[in-house]
């Protein structure tokens, strides 16, 4: 008689473990990196395998994407990006830079120095105190100056070349600078910023006896007024 012996079946291995959960990824950037104040720069992402995507001062945002930010200050931004296999970060720096500021000129002209540079006078013909045509585009330019500078105060003397009285020529003087005067009212100043006075012949611009002296002599004269 024979005799069976028993065997028991062979037990199978454990099943290998699951894979452990892929690691995110992440990564952010900054176009520009720098900006001026009050500047505008955009902020780019992408991330891998993560279910929970934040920036650090923005909030929860989507796993890829772009937005524009307007940092009041340098700033660093820290991107977080959270999934079953772990956490990654990324960041991305932002220089904020203040405006350029023109600079201030060194100096500039005074009220009087640009008077001086500016003011032309007005001259006549012999015994007359009629503007002359060739005057009116410099008695126009006087008038706007005077307009774009309301504050200056000043007076106009009125000359007149050798010839004739001294009682004669206050007379005619008087009546160059008055037509000067009259004149620039009526462009638009205001009669009270505008003194007038005469000196007929007696403080002539030069003593020659000839006409080309004469007719420097016959002239309505600017003077600033401090």
């Amino acid at each position: 008689m024979l005799l069976g012996a028993c065997h028991k079946k062979p037990v199978p291995p454990p099943p290998p473990p699951p894979p452990s959960p892929t690691a995110p990824t992440a990564s952010l950037t900054a176009n520009p990196e720098s900006v001026e104040k009050g500047g505008s720069t955009t902020l780019t992402w992408q991330t891998t395998n993560a279910t929970d995507v934040s920036i650090e001062g923005i909030g929860a945002v989507q796993p890829s994407g772009s937005q524009p930010v307007v940092p009041s200050e340098s700033t660093t931004y820290t991107l977080t990006a959270k999934g079953a296999g772990g956490t990654q970060q990324a960041t991305a720096r932002i220089t904020v830079t203040q405006p350029a500021v023109a600079p201030t000129p060194a100096s500039s002209a005074t009220e009087e120095e640009l008077f001086s540079q500016n003011v032309k006078d007005i001259y006549f013909e012999y015994d007359n105190s009629d503007i002359r045509a060739d005057q009116q585009t410099a008695l126009q330019g006087d008038a706007q100056f005077f307009k774009q500078h309301p504050t200056i105060h000043f007076t106009i003397e009125g000359h007149c070349d050798e010839r004739g009285s001294t009682e004669y020529n206050l007379a005619l003087g008087d009546s160059r600078a008055s037509a000067v005067k009259n004149a620039l009212v009526q462009g638009g100043i205001p009669a009270d910023s505008v003194k007038t006075i005469s000196y007929g012949k007696e403080k002539p611009f030069c003593s020659q006896s000839n006409e080309a002296c004469w007719q420097q002599n016959r002239v309505g004269h600017f003077v600033y007024q401090k």
